[in-house]
């Protein structure tokens, strides 16, 4: 099968890319590539990558994964979820990874299902 018969589409150029969010539909389409294990650990290191590569070339964007307390939108309605507690010194990724082992689900689906609730809430940056 070649890359246009593929369902997933061609892979886009990183540099089409707009934000975040279209980086991790690029994720979501092909984990596997990207997240070794579908461990979400590699996914926030390569987002902590990311905001680092935007800090060093002066790119403002607005990143709904980190900060403290109240400030870091995702992470904070993350621990607003069921089966999730409701204070945590843990990274989001550790505590989705715990709750989808609980579950018995990968982490990197659990994400993703997260990720599209807390977007189709309209908090998120990039559904603003």
């Amino acid at each position: 099968m070649t890359e246009t018969e593929n369902p997933r589409g061609p892979l886009r150029p990183l540099a089409e890319l707009p934000d975040v969010y279209a980086f991790l539909e690029e994720v979501r389409l092909r984990p596997g590539m990207w997240v070794r294990g579908g461990s979400l650990a590699h996914l926030d290191s390569m987002l902590s990558g990311y905001r680092v590569a935007l800090t060093i070339h002066g790119v403002e964007e607005p990143l709904d994964f980190w900060g403290p307390r109240g400030q870091a939108p995702f992470a904070d309605w993350l621990l607003t979820r069921p089966g999730m507690p409701d204070e945590s010194s843990l990274t989001w990724s550790a505590e989705i990874e715990r709750a989808a082992e609980r579950a018995g689900r990968p982490a990197i689906e659990m994400f993703f299902d997260l990720l599209d609730e807390f977007r189709a809430r309209g908090d998120a940056a990039g559904a603003r």
